[in-house]
């Protein structure tokens, strides 16, 4: 087996492994046994703190956003895992994006039923 890459990839692989292997005293097999309810209510609680964080002056402010970005990309790869999206997807799909305005891409989108028209 070849050696992840990056921080994100092993992380991705713990995330997998719990999964796979779920222990009573594992937080990251918790949230996955408590599905999209419970970790999609820690992604929009970090987000939040992730913008609270951004607002922060200074060098501890900054400090403070890097730790809660990480938190929030950690709760975001629970619920990519939970979903069974790898993370080659979403390069794929950022890759996608690159040679476009982001009003060319947001224009690109298939509607949903959740976006109201006008």
């Amino acid at each position: 087996m070849s050696t992840p890459d990056s921080v994100l990839e092993q992380l991705m692989q713990v995330i997998r492994d719990r999964q796979a292997n779920p222990s009573d005293i594992s937080y990251t097999a918790k949230l996955l046994a408590g599905g999209v309810a419970k970790i999609g209510g820690k992604i929009t609680e970090e987000a939040a703190e992730v913008v609270e964080a951004a607002g922060e002056p200074g060098d501890e402010g900054r400090q403070h956003l890097i730790y809660e970005a990480a938190d929030l990309t950690y709760h975001l790869f629970v619920l990519l895992a939970h979903r069974d999206v790898r993370l080659e997807e979403v390069e794929a799909e950022l890759a996608r994006r690159f040679n476009m305005s982001g009003l060319e891409e947001k224009a690109s989108r298939p509607k949903t039923s959740n976006e109201s028209e006008g």
